[in-house]
């Protein structure tokens, strides 16, 4: 490394966002003085690979980054009011699961295990309502999801009585966010994000069981027809089976579980191989999991999460094009 500059572009191409910020805010010369241009592309970079998706196209962004990123990031956000347009990650959860992908090879690149493993656990939070994304029309949108399990004999959301001789699977908590998402449309600002941050996880948990794991199903499945009921079963079922994986699991040793292990790479590969051996039992995750040559760092994970999806999914290239903005605007 002879100039400063080639450390910024290093810095760059390792999505180490964040040193790159802290050299320049220290006085490190940045040429032809774009500081403000890289600075602001290395907190909109940040930002996007810690999936800090609330805050993804901030209003300090707007001016100093391409709209075209901000768009693209935009897709993924969680929308911090409940009218507010547009509707990013309620409106389809595919941008985001294209950008997680993303997020994770590169955590594994930077050996990031940690956060590889908190990103893998966010995926399988929110894969149930990814399988339901094309039966719903939307990502379990609240302003939208009513007419989709609400109506005459739906137990979604709704009190059962103890002893009752049809009685929901659901969990205590899921009940309660389920009743929550059906009214929180309506809420303030801050009602509404509690609801993201506590509950809307949950939601998702609850479809998967409504169409996996119900022994008694009520209309929110009985109104579907045959072939779109048996379809959307398997889904969550592989993504139910992916939840319970040796992968997911990996979050509990880890910083952001309950311990305070770090996993190595090789046990990160290990607990894929595991994973992969055992989801490849489900005939989805057969047809996803046995093929060769996938190059990504989990090879066939964008295979297993395009099979839940019912849609193609690949890697975003988002991180790549904010290090390749930065290393252009550097010379």
């Amino acid at each position: 490394m002879e100039t400063a500059r080639d450390v910024l572009t290093a810095l760059a191409r390792r999505y180490a966002f964040g040193d790159l910020a802290a050299l320049i805010a220290q006085g490190t010369v940045v040429p032809d003085h774009h500081s403000d241009a890289v600075g602001a592309l290395c907190a909109f970079g940040q930002r996007v690979l810690d999936l800090d998706a609330e805050d993804f196209g901030m209003p300090e962004d707007v001016g100093e980054v391409p709209h075209d990123l901000l768009d693209r990031a935009r897709a993924s956000r969680m929308p911090q009011e409940p009218r507010e347009r547009p509707r990013g990650a309620l409106a389809s959860l595919r941008p985001a699961y294209s950008l997680l992908l993303e997020v994770i090879a590169i955590r594994w690149y930077r050996r990031d295990m940690a956060a590889l493993v908190a990103a893998v656990h966010i995926a399988s939070e929110y894969l149930p309502m990814l399988a339901w994304e094309p039966v719903l029309g939307h990502a379990g949108d609240p302003a939208r999801i009513g007419a989709s399990v609400e109506g005459e004999g739906s137990r979604f959301g709704v009190p059962v009585e103890p002893g009752s001789a049809r009685m929901c699977d659901h969990t205590r908590p899921e009940r309660s966010a389920c009743e929550r998402t059906l009214r929180v449309a309506k809420e303030p600002p801050p009602g509404w994000r509690a609801y993201l941050d506590r509950q809307h996880s949950q939601v998702a948990s609850a479809l998967g069981d409504c169409a996996a794991r119900c022994r008694t199903p009520c209309t929110v499945m009985s109104r579907l027809d045959d072939l779109v009921r048996a379809d959307l079963t398997d889904r969550c079922k592989l993504a139910g089976d992916f939840t319970d994986s040796a992968l997911v699991k990996l979050r509990h040793a880890a910083p952001v579980g309950h311990g305070f292990g770090v996993p190595s790479p090789e046990e990160v590969q290990t607990a894929w191989t595991r994973a992969r051996k055992s989801l490849s039992r489900h005939p989805l995750g057969h047809k996803a999991l046995t093929g060769d040559g996938d190059p990504y760092p989990l090879p066939g994970l964008p295979a297993l999460f395009s099979a839940i999806a019912a849609a193609e999914l690949r890697p975003d290239t988002l991180l790549h094009d904010v290090t390749t903005r930065i290393t252009t605007t550097l010379g």
